[in-house]
């Protein structure tokens, strides 16, 4: 008895930049009202007017769909920037945004830090979609830095300016119960990041 072809695989429909954009600002509007355990993929499609299995078609599951959120959100990707210095580089990517968006960004990230130690699929998620992209456009800022002769190549500094620029945004309302705004930004790059760099 013939049996039947197999069926091709569903193609993914690309979403349009709008609409894509759409869902990634219900996703950020849910998790800042009900925290990342209460939001559901149900609520998302529900607000978005979207199906479920438009939502698994182009991301895994929520964890995906949250880091790609937040991805899309960030005022600006290091990787877009190249001013030329790396105080212009880095001035770019941490100060060049409001103080408001700047609070309930960080407040959204608070929010995430218990998730992100609970759930290791978030994780993993963050660290592919969010953190390791901007690490390499870091890496690849340092590097044309070193190139242009602005920083020695042998400088320790080079392998803890991440971790320095992340600090900023931890310490701040810790210390100072104060966001990291872009005043102190900027001062903490002059102060502490562009010292140890030999700048």
């Amino acid at each position: 008895m013939p049996t039947d072809p197999p069926k091709p695989a569903a193609r993914r429909t690309r979403l349009t930049p709008e609409r894509e954009a759409e869902l990634y600002d219900a996703v950020l509007a849910i998790l800042r009202e009900v925290g990342y355990d209460a939001l559901t993929m149900d609520a998302v499609a529900a607000r978005t007017h979207a199906s479920k299995a438009t939502l698994y078609r182009q991301w895994r599951g929520k964890p995906e769909l949250v880091a790609s959120a937040l991805r899309h959100d960030k005022p600006v990707s290091l990787a877009d920037v190249d001013t030329g210095t790396v105080r212009g580089d880095l001035r770019a990517m941490l100060c060049d945004s409001d103080g408001e968006r700047m609070e309930r960004d960080a407040a959204l990230m608070r929010g995430l830090h218990r998730a992100i130690h609970d759930n290791p699929d978030l994780k993993r998620a963050l660290r592919e979609l969010l953190i390791e992209p901007e690490i390499a456009a870091l890496e690849a800022m340092l590097r044309r830095a070193v190139d242009r002769g602005e920083i020695a190549p042998d400088n320790p500094a080079l392998g803890y300016v991440a971790h320095a620029m992340i600090g900023a945004f931890m310490a701040r309302p810790m210390v100072d119960n104060r966001p990291a705004d872009a005043e102190y930004l900027s001062s903490y790059i002059d102060a502490v990041i562009l010292p140890a760099l030999g700048l």
